[in-house]
């Protein structure tokens, strides 16, 4: 259960990164409740409270099961997480990019 909440923590914390960037930013961004899902964009509002929820919920999980920073296998667990999230919306993302 440790190394799935530690995996979670990660994950949850690299992704209210985008949300709350667009959000703050007055910026439309993807989110689950778009449509089509994940692809559409949301409002900037709809961001700033996703973002939220997943900050709360990445800060709830680290209290619940505190990691240190360090080489330890919590802390590799957690990073993880928010690498393999942080690659999979990469990659995810990039399909749908407008080309610069």
């Amino acid at each position: 259960m440790h190394a799935f909440a530690h995996f979670f923590t990660g994950a949850f914390l690299c992704n209210a990164l985008p949300h709350l960037a667009a959000g703050l930013q007055g910026k439309r961004f993807p989110t689950p409740f778009a449509r089509p899902r994940g692809v559409g964009h949301s409002s900037a509002v709809l961001n700033v409270l996703r973002g939220f929820f997943n900050l709360l919920t990445g800060l709830a999980l680290l209290t619940a099961w505190p990691v240190q920073p360090g080489v330890t296998l919590e802390f590799g667990i957690t990073v993880l997480g928010a690498l393999a999230l942080g690659l999979y919306l990469a990659r995810h993302f990039a399909k749908n990019a407008v080309p610069a």
